[in-house]
């Protein structure tokens, strides 16, 4: 049996506990024999994660659900996988289940022509819808559903007690989930859900890739002062809000201004 190394009282993180990176973060959250993850990620992690799942002497027929934080292929593309393993249910928004049960390979990221990315996304079968309000259990503990949308519009975090499982929101050093349109990112929306982050009572924010932290609201309203920037920055194209130069320039034509 291995031993197990919890983060927290009844949290492991499965990078963590492997000492090495495997993929994204995949969260097990288990009260005696009872246990689910948030997240599984890349099809050929599964079998590695599964193994030291049993490793540590956690009953596969235990599993109770798997939870999608949103769509994306680096968090869901083994969940068929390990559903068939485990056979256990998934978990996840109704706009990601949506996604994952036509197997929508650009709205996961999954295919990006732009950039060779062509991964394989087949259609995904998700058992339960979880929407803001909801609560998951297992055993004794009840972890709360936000939705939190921005870095996409189905990006849910779960908290337990001082914990938020913070999913693609902010990340240690500053960094947020991918701004892209075709993923459905929404600046408001995001500012938003970051300044709920920043004004609940959680200790501890677990992000989806790399290192759990400290909640530091210093760092998140830097976070979201430069968030509120993009809105109107050209840089973020149809995910802005506006692009107040060319209101400029409009008030420039009709004024006669010419260059200097």
């Amino acid at each position: 049996m291995l031993k197990r190394q919890p983060l927290f009282p009844h949290v492991i993180e499965i990078n963590h506990q492997a000492g090495h990176i495997i993929g994204s973060n995949v969260y097990l959250i288990y009260d005696g024999d009872q246990w689910m993850l948030i997240d599984i990620g890349y099809s050929d992690t599964v079998e590695e994660i599964i193994d030291l799942i049993r490793e540590m002497d956690f009953p596969l027929s235990q599993c109770q659900t798997i939870m999608a934080t949103h769509a994306d292929v680096d968090h869901i593309q083994g969940l068929a996988k390990a559903k068939q393993t485990l056979r256990t249910s998934a978990t996840a928004h109704p706009l990601a289940a949506a996604a994952l049960r036509r197997g929508d390979r650009l709205f996961s990221f999954a295919e990006i022509p732009a950039q060779n990315i062509d991964m394989e996304l087949a259609p995904i079968e998700i058992e339960h819808e979880i929407n803001e309000g909801d609560r998951l259990r297992v055993g004794s503990l009840e972890l709360d559903v936000w939705l939190t949308p921005g870095h996409s519009n189905c990006q849910l975090c779960l908290r337990m007690g001082d914990l938020l499982f913070s999913g693609d929101n902010v990340f240690r050093d500053g960094c947020v989930g991918a701004i892209d349109a075709h993923h459905g990112s929404d600046l408001p929306a995001f500012v938003r859900s970051l300044q709920r982050i920043r004004a609940s009572d959680a200790q501890w924010l677990l992000p989806s890739h790399g290192p759990y932290f400290r909640k530091d609201d210093r760092l998140l309203d830097a976070v979201i002062t430069r968030l509120q920037r993009y809105q109107h920055m050209a840089d973020f194209g149809t995910c802005a809000a506006e692009w107040p130069l060319m209101d400029q320039w409009e008030q420039e034509l009709m004024a006669g201004k010419r260059p200097k």
